[in-house]
């Protein structure tokens, strides 16, 4: 890749954790390897120096994910930890909140989760009804609502999560952000049986009158939706990352495949009706990184306007071509592709997953339609 477009200190930190990926691979121990990545610096690379980061960006990070993930051992968590929890509370958090959290995110001895999902919301952040108002004294919150596919809870020490409050001058709800503790009363979880093979579980979340304190919430009140989205863009961005690591990761396992299997003269890689697909996913997966690579970018260079086309675009651009890389991966390998001994096949479920998280392709269908092409909005 050009030196124009990754530094040479980024191309450094891609073998680096490339290097750390080959050591743990696909039957990786979550917890050894986010440890491992924690202290050599990677997960905490987009959080400010002063608070134990490294100082970079969502290019950094992105690299990190996307590297891990080319080698079977994504990590999840690094979507929602540092890039959206640490970018939030980074940018947004007053410095009592900066201190708490912001070492140990960096390090890996603190995990967030984030909370935004709702089941009768979707995508539709206007219909958030998780509520925040004051308690009887003013001095701290009281969070009432439900939240729904939410990763990692049970890991996190604490989940961010997305409220609305009332505006006094208006009387109409505005999102706000505000961190819960996992063992703070009132807040539930319950298990969502998915069919999807991950170590990160998703959950059900309940806030039964939870009682925060007012230092609990994140940033101004007022700016909560400038906030929201500030933790957004890092989220798309790092969902392409995910997508593209793990079709890089079935691609490789198609490409060796090819290349040593044998039933006529010459490995099977040597026809065109193999050759071209696999040749057309590569295409395809560079070019989403491009994208990705634009929009990591744009946001560090805090166009966040900017950064909100690119980061969609490039995680509609990854989604697509992780989905077509992991199904020509399993069609190269025929029979083979669908077996334990390869590990491909649980990849078709989890491809999807960049479709339909954190937003569906159709709602960034919608975004560019009317964001950036000035088509009329259809909702």
């Amino acid at each position: 890749m050009s030196g124009v477009i990754e530094s040479q200190e980024n191309k450094d930190l891609r073998a680096a954790v490339a290097a750390l990926g080959a050591r743990h691979g696909r039957g990786f121990d979550r917890a050894a390897l986010w440890s491992e990545a924690a202290k050599l610096g990677y997960l905490g690379v987009n959080l400010p120096e002063a608070y134990g980061g490294g100082g970079g960006g969502m290019a950094e990070l992105s690299i990190v994910l996307e590297e891990l993930g080319s080698a079977g051992c994504p990590l999840l968590m690094m979507v929602v930890s540092p890039a959206i929890c640490g970018t939030v509370i980074a940018r947004f958090g007053t410095e009592e909140q900066k201190r708490t959290w912001l070492p140990g995110l960096a390090d890996g001895t603190l995990t967030m989760a984030f909370g935004i999902t709702e089941p009768d919301a979707g995508s539709n952040s206007h219909r958030i009804t998780t509520t925040a108002r004051r308690d009887a004294d003013g001095g701290g919150w009281i969070l009432s609502g439900r939240k729904v596919f939410i990763s990692g809870v049970d890991i996190a020490d604490a989940t961010l999560i997305v409220g609305r409050t009332e505006d006094a001058r208006t009387g109409s709800l505005k999102p706000c952000l505000f961190i819960v503790p996992r063992d703070t009363p009132g807040f539930q979880r319950s298990r969502i049986d998915m069919e999807l093979q991950a170590e990160e579980k998703q959950f059900e979340l309940v806030l039964d009158d939870v009682r925060l304190p007012a230092e609990s919430l994140v940033g101004d009140e007022d700016a909560g939706l400038l906030q929201l989205f500030a933790g957004l863009n890092p989220e798309r961005i790092m969902t392409a990352a995910f997508a593209i690591g793990m079709g890089r990761y079935a691609l490789a396992k198609a490409v060796d495949y090819a290349t040593t299997r044998q039933v006529w003269k010459l490995p099977i890689g040597g026809h065109q009706a193999i050759a071209h697909p696999l040749a057309q996913a590569h295409i395809e997966l560079e070019l989403a990184r491009l994208m990705m690579q634009k929009a990591a970018a744009l946001y560090d260079a805090g166009d966040d306007v900017g950064a909100g086309e690119a980061a969609n675009m490039a995680k509609y651009a990854a989604a697509e071509a992780c989905v077509k890389a992991v199904d020509q991966a399993v069609h190269t390998l025929g029979g083979n592709g669908l077996t334990r001994e390869y590990g491909l096949a649980s990849l078709i479920t989890a491809a999807r997953v960049a479709r339909i998280a954190p937003v569906s392709r159709e709602m960034i269908l919608n975004y560019v339609s009317h964001q950036s092409l000035g088509l009329p909005k259809s909702y």
